[in-house]
């Protein structure tokens, strides 16, 4: 589909700028899943989230000082509602998997998330979608399964977090093409809004005080979390999915590099392949892409 019959892909020049900003955000995003995996370690997965999206609000809030109420104004609460749902369901899925897997392996299987775009692009935003792509879909599908290995005695029930994470989070980021009518400044506000309220109403049943030694930590996840989400959502309204998809793989090498450095876990062979594929399936799907819009 053409630039100018679909009405939502930006001009070439914008994917470039876009990119670095993905790369800036998943960098951001995976030393933020790295201080989370810290901090769920010693303290309950709710208490975490809430920290994250109560630092958002927070930054916010000194940024915008008296604007902050005014960019909560947008043309379409529907998605933006959809849009913050998304976000927190993906960080809550996350985060609480990492009390219980390591790093790599809850990334690498949130890594399918790329596929998941590019079929919901083809789904909800009229991108082309043929059998080759649908198989590559699949085939990322079964590398999540290398990972995950069900009916196996190494089989964790928490590795399903993350899988069920990469759907919010393909849906999150769908939905953030579809309100770019909206500011970045609002988008990121309703966020870290909606992600505060929903959290304080659960956090006094598992509140536990925070050790003054781990204050910095925690601002560091507020900090990684906030400059990410605003990295995340720029680059997604102003490049296109399918062309910023493979980026998000990028993830996968510092994840694994946190996990390797700070936890002292190593990826094993089936997390290995089971990342290769995805990431494999990924590539070949951006590839076909890129040739189709190539022929527009």
């Amino acid at each position: 589909m053409g630039r100018e019959r679909d009405g939502l892909r930006p001009v070439r020049d914008s994917n470039a700028s876009a990119i670095l900003l993905l790369l800036a955000a998943i960098l951001g995003f995976t030393l933020m899943d790295a201080t989370a995996k810290f901090l769920t370690q010693h303290y309950h997965p709710g208490q975490v989230i809430w920290v994250r999206f109560t630092g958002n609000l927070l930054i916010f809030a000194a940024i915008f000082r008296g604007r902050m109420f005014g960019l909560l104004r947008t043309k379409q609460p529907g998605l933006q509602v959809g849009r913050a749902l998304s976000q927190l369901a993906s960080v809550g899925l996350f985060f609480t998997s990492l009390q219980f897997i390591g790093l790599a392996e809850a990334t690498a299987i949130m890594d399918m998330n790329p596929v998941l775009i590019t079929l919901g692009a083809a789904l909800f935003l009229g991108e082309k979608i043929g059998p080759r792509r649908l198989a590559g879909i699949a085939a990322a599908m079964i590398g999540a399964l290398i990972i995950i290995r069900p009916g196996l005695g190494v089989f964790q029930p928490a590795a399903l977090l993350p899988l069920a994470g990469t759907f919010t989070f393909a849906a999150g980021a769908l939905l953030t093409r579809m309100v770019r009518s909206d500011s970045v400044e609002t988008s990121v506000m309703w966020s870290a809004a909606f992600g505060t309220a929903v959290t304080t109403l659960f956090v006094p049943f598992v509140w536990q005080p925070i050790d003054p030694a781990h204050w910095w930590i925690v601002l560091l996840l507020a900090f990684f979390g906030t400059l990410s989400q605003w990295l995340l959502v720029r680059a997604f309204s102003t490049g296109e999915a399918g062309v910023l998809a493979p980026f998000g793989y990028t993830g996968l090498i510092w994840a694994g590099l946190w996990g390797i450095l700070f936890f002292g876990q190593f990826p094993d062979r089936w997390t290995i392949t089971g990342a290769a594929i995805i990431v494999g399936a990924g590539l070949y799907v951006w590839s076909r892409e890129y040739r189709g819009a190539r022929k527009d």
